[in-house]
């Protein structure tokens, strides 16, 4: 991180929760996130972590405000991600580190990327799948201030069957092999699903994750077969309504992705192998893709290394690339609802603006991208009448960049401002703005 910043968010991180009763922010371009227009010379008016006002023009600022310039720059709503994995960024020791870390080695490092995750402008994000209780105990340091990070909703543990892609028993020799249960995320029948459910309620989730075909980085042959019956499925979407709780769906094989949209959950993630009939499936049910080409096209760019993948992994990995890119192109022309979701855990954390540009290289326009992590996403974690716009009563997350994302995505990469809840948490824009001008 360069100095500059490293200033710039200690100084900040010392008024987390003491937010100025009003703060100005002067943009020179906006993104609001619901019109899909780009808005020119605008101002933001936040008090208390929400925003009272988006007006036309420049507002004067008194001796009291806090006045933020980011006349050069375009803003937007904070960016959600609906897909990472915060306890870890994988390497081949990924496979071996449960033998030597503790669930505390985890989340204390998980800290790390949960910083480099806010600074890159992803002020929400939804955690779908740690190795226990990790990630909720990381929304805790969060939402008290102990740490820098974005918003978490989390599912805990994922759910699969016996030896299914989120069976943490897999590739395990002798007495590590064990007979895992629903307390571990592990089902079979109706009756485990239920219970699955109401142990991640318990353990303090927030959402459902479960792995309903194979995978491609699981120590298993099969990436693409279905792993839950109907049954099981519906007897989970049944389960997590009760508590209130959206089901998020791993799912590779157009059989799995079909049994489960038919089941009735939220969103199928990467959907690598989708038919034309899930597609049609998915627009008649609103279910949401959130596609991950950014990890497709990292493992297959890794797939020959030993550095990275074992050799049951290796053939999974090198087909997974061009297919993402290639599903992903089809769904937006078939018109399934898109939300943002990187898969990051597996590819770079901090690096989730990779997205962006491959979503547009498929085809989607730049301004449907920016929505897809903002309204869109806000809308699948039914948070939208708080968060995904720049709006008066909506909480105050706002990032910006250089440049302007709707003529070159790749501006996304470019972040000079994020604040979350009315606090700022990085803010290069008095450089990035001195710079330009020598």
């Amino acid at each position: 991180m360069p100095t500059k910043m490293l200033v710039g968010v200690t100084l900040l991180l010392g008024v987390t929760g003491n937010v100025v009763a009003e703060t100005i922010i002067h943009a020179g371009r906006l993104i609001n996130g619901h019109d899909g227009a780009v808005h020119e010379t605008m101002s933001l008016v936040i008090a208390d972590g929400r925003i009272n006002a988006v007006r036309s023009g420049y507002i004067k600022a008194t001796a009291d405000d806090t006045l933020i310039d980011l006349q050069k720059f375009t803003v937007m709503p904070g960016w959600m991600d609906m897909h990472t994995h915060l306890m870890s960024q994988h390497h081949k020791k990924v496979y071996s580190d449960k033998f030597f870390m503790n669930q505390a080695d985890y989340v204390l490092r998980s800290t790390v990327y949960a910083r480099k995750t806010l600074l890159a402008g992803f002020t929400t994000v939804r955690d779908v799948g740690d190795n226990g209780v990790n990630s909720v105990s990381l929304r805790k340091a969060i939402n008290e201030g102990w740490i820098v990070g974005p918003r978490i909703f989390t599912s805990g543990k994922s759910l699969a069957t016996t030896g299914g892609h989120a069976d943490p028993t897999n590739g395990l020799k002798g007495d590590f092999r064990t007979d895992a249960g629903p307390i571990d995320g592990v089902v079979n029948g109706p009756n485990d699903a239920c219970k699955a459910v109401r142990q991640r309620y318990k353990d303090g989730a927030d959402l459902i994750k479960l792995t309903a075909t194979g995978g491609v980085l699981s120590l298993a042959g099969n990436g693409r077969n279905p792993q839950f019956t109907i049954e099981e499925l519906q007897a989970v979407v049944r389960t997590a309504k009760d508590y209130d709780m959206t089901v998020a769906v791993h799912a590779h094989g157009a059989e799995g992705m079909k049994r489960a949209v038919l089941a009735g959950v939220d969103s199928i993630e990467h959907g690598t192998f989708m038919t034309d009939e899930v597609m049609q499936l998915m627009k008649e049910r609103g279910t949401y893709l959130v596609p991950t080409i950014s990890a497709g096209v990292w493992v297959a760019e890794k797939s020959q290394s030993e550095d990275y993948f074992p050799a049951i992994v290796r053939p999974k990995a090198a087909t997974i690339g061009p297919v993402a890119k290639d599903n992903f192109r089809r769904a937006w022309a078939a018109g399934v609802k898109i939300a943002f979701g990187t898969d990051s855990g597996v590819s770079v954390h901090g690096e989730n603006a990779r997205e962006f540009e491959l979503m547009v290289d498929g085809g989607m326009p730049a301004m449907k991208a920016i929505q897809s992590a903002t309204l869109e996403a806000a809308r699948l974690l039914k948070i939208d009448d708080r968060l995904g716009t720049l709006e008066a009563t909506k909480i105050a997350d706002v990032v910006a960049v250089k440049g302007d994302p709707i003529q070159d995505i790749t501006a996304t990469y470019d972040v000079v401002f994020v604040m979350k809840e009315g606090v700022v948490f990085r803010d290069e824009s008095a450089a990035v703005s001195a710079s330009a001008r020598q």
